[in-house]
């Protein structure tokens, strides 16, 4: 783990914390020797695929919709051109399948990543 990295999931408070450590803990198993930086203040990762950024009452897991259906796009939140996001308020929200299918659809799909 990069130790900036590291350092941004530790200072977090609870449930922030858990929520940020299981997501990277995720992405990694995911994607052995992905990489890992401190990049717009948020970890990211596969150089700009994905990034964990903690919220004051929720952590978003951001993904790169380049090259994504438009049915895929329709499953994150925001209105960013490149990038948009899944809310995750507790544990209970990770569903680690979907997540995954989504994280390995966007590695497949991503044509300018």
């Amino acid at each position: 783990m990069d130790k900036k990295v590291d350092a941004y999931i530790e200072k977090q408070k609870q449930p922030q914390k858990e929520i940020a450590s299981r997501i990277w803990k995720l992405i990694l198993k995911t994607f052995p020797g992905i990489s890992e930086e401190m990049k717009w203040g948020v970890p990211v990762y596969g150089g700009g695929k994905y990034y964990i950024g903690a919220l004051k009452d929720s952590v978003n897991l951001g993904l790169s919709i380049n090259g994504l259906s438009k049915k895929d796009v329709e499953k994150f939140k925001g209105q960013g051109s490149t990038m948009r996001h899944i809310k995750i308020r507790s544990l209970k929200d990770i569903d680690e399948m979907a997540i995954t299918r989504l994280l390995k659809t966007v590695k497949k799909r991503c044509k300018a990543c």
